[in-house]
């Protein structure tokens, strides 16, 4: 791991003290940026998510697709965790937690948008910081790679229906045009643009001129990513200093859902007999959040001020120590896992 992926959480922590205290001293440069909005998209976010999504985008070869089969029990079981259970065990952990337990201890007027932000939070799975976590665990890298590629094309098509329903189902108002205008924006769109690139620098360079892209759009990304939560921070600001709990609130059920998520795809896996290089992965996949794509779906469907906005925030916050902790547990348990797995 790079220098700012290792310390992301020291990074975003800063972002949130700069962003209050700028937000404080520089409330109305903050307030014109929040509001530099054509169609219910902010300028100034489609700009840094840009940023933050397509080098990330640039990592993924869809060709991949064509080599699923060959690790197809690993496939379904992740398949099955990000599309089938994730989603739907953070709406049920949202509604108990938000909904009931930390009520009384939250504002009012955003229980619901803080339940919109944790469903848009486990919605879409990891894109790029999956590709470190498998490293970690000496994970099968094509698998990685053709698992990652057929998440990205289903989220083109599931993402927007998912999130819809359980908004639904949470009783929360459900803007489509805006929502569907964000698939658009940053998902279809940037897929599209780096695999155009991708193909570009590889026939140009090869494999050289696509490494030298990557290692060098890798900062923008995540300065991109830090200064979306400066900008974010500097309006949230007030909220948070009066009520400082609410970010250890919501961050409970982020971890209860990442090691449910992360503990029950290494279990299927085990059961189906996969090898523990590819089961490794599949958890580390099934567990992490595509939070740079959840935030700016929160900020276009609620805004900066919004509940569901902070809440995402919180999940880039504890994104980093929460998924070394899975990968500390994946390669602790390894003879555990290959004595089952041989059965």
């Amino acid at each position: 791991m790079g220098l700012f992926e290792r310390y992301l959480t020291i990074w975003v922590g800063l972002c949130i003290v700069v962003g209050i205290l700028l937000g404080r001293w520089m409330s109305a440069a903050f307030h014109a940026l929040g509001a530099a909005e054509i169609a219910q998209v902010n300028l100034p976010v489609a700009v840094l998510v840009w940023l933050m999504i397509i080098p990330m985008l640039l990592k993924v070869d869809l060709g991949a697709l064509g080599h699923v089969g060959a690790h197809w029990r690993g496939i379904a079981a992740t398949v099955g965790i990000n599309w089938l259970v994730k989603p739907f065990s953070m709406a049920l952990l949202a509604w108990l937690f938000i909904g009931h337990v930390f009520r009384p201890y939250l504002p009012a007027d955003q229980i619901d948008s803080y339940t919109a932000g944790l469903i848009l939070l486990a919605a879409a799975p990891c894109t790029a910081m999956v590709f470190v976590w498998s490293n970690l665990v000496d994970g099968e890298p094509n698998f990685t790679l053709g698992q990652v590629a057929l998440n990205d094309t289903i989220m083109v098509v599931a993402f927007a229906p998912i999130v819809g329903l359980l908004l639904g189902l949470s009783s929360i108002i459900v803007p489509w045009g805006t929502l569907l205008l964000s698939v658009l924006l940053y998902i279809i769109v940037p897929v599209a643009i780096a695999q155009l690139w991708r193909r570009a620098l590889l026939a140009r360079g090869g494999e050289a001129a696509l490494s030298q892209a990557l290692s060098l759009l890798g900062p923008v990304s995540l300065v991109a990513l830090l200064l979306t939560l400066v900008l974010l921070f500097g309006l949230q600001g007030e909220q948070i200093t009066r009520q400082p709990l609410i970010i250890a609130l919501l961050a409970v059920p982020i971890l209860i859902q990442v090691y449910f998520n992360a503990g029950l795809a290494y279990w299927l896996n085990r059961r189906l007999g996969v090898a523990w290089c590819v089961a490794g992965p599949s958890a580390l996949i099934g567990a992490s959040n595509f939070f740079e794509l959840a935030v700016a779906a929160a900020i276009a469907l609620f805004g900066f001020q919004s509940g569901a906005a902070l809440a995402t925030v919180v999940g880039v916050l504890i994104e980093v120590p929460v998924m070394l902790s899975v990968v500390h547990i994946v390669k602790a348990s390894r003879d555990w896992y290959e004595r089952g797995a041989a059965n």
